[in-house]
């Protein structure tokens, strides 16, 4: 038996009232989130059928979620997967969570004809390269960056 299931954990798609937990979450991984920026956020990703964002919940209590995104690109005939957020609280960490929500994120990308994921970690983030390659993902390039100023008009 995984460590998951031994802890009863239960993956299910995200609800518009999991953004208190969801917020939380946002801020171990580094963004300070509000509950009300979640619930803003929220309204438009689970309104997306390109979005699919899944938590885990253990004893009722969300700790940990994976957000991913399916596209179309210039390079590939086929559609494309990202997962845009993967984040286990660190009260569940090293119990197969996360591997879980991959997973699950894998399956449903697989129901969609998804063939290629990609994820974009930062580079400080040398938990989550061993934790990505360890689960069969490989490294291919840089991620580039630039916030643009926003026109008032």
């Amino acid at each position: 038996m995984s460590d998951a299931a031994q802890v009863g954990l239960t993956i299910r798609p995200a609800e518009a009232s999991d953004a208190p937990a969801l917020a939380s979450l946002m801020g171990e991984l580094g963004y300070d989130t509000r509950t009300a920026e979640m619930e803003m956020r929220l309204e438009f990703i689970l309104g997306d059928s390109r979005y699919r964002t899944f938590v885990a919940v253990t004893d009722g209590k969300i700790g940990g979620m994976i957000g991913t995104f399916c596209h179309h690109s210039y390079e590939h005939n086929d559609p494309s997967g990202r997962i845009l957020a993967l984040v286990v609280s660190k009260t569940m960490r090293q119990r197969g969570v996360g591997r879980q929500l991959v997973s699950v994120a894998e399956n449903d990308f697989a129901q969609r004809n998804v063939r290629r994921i990609a994820v974009y970690t930062r580079l400080t983030r040398k938990e989550a390269h061993r934790f990505y390659e360890d689960i069969g993902y490989e490294r291919n390039g840089f991620r580039f960056v630039k916030d643009l100023a926003v026109n008032a008009d």
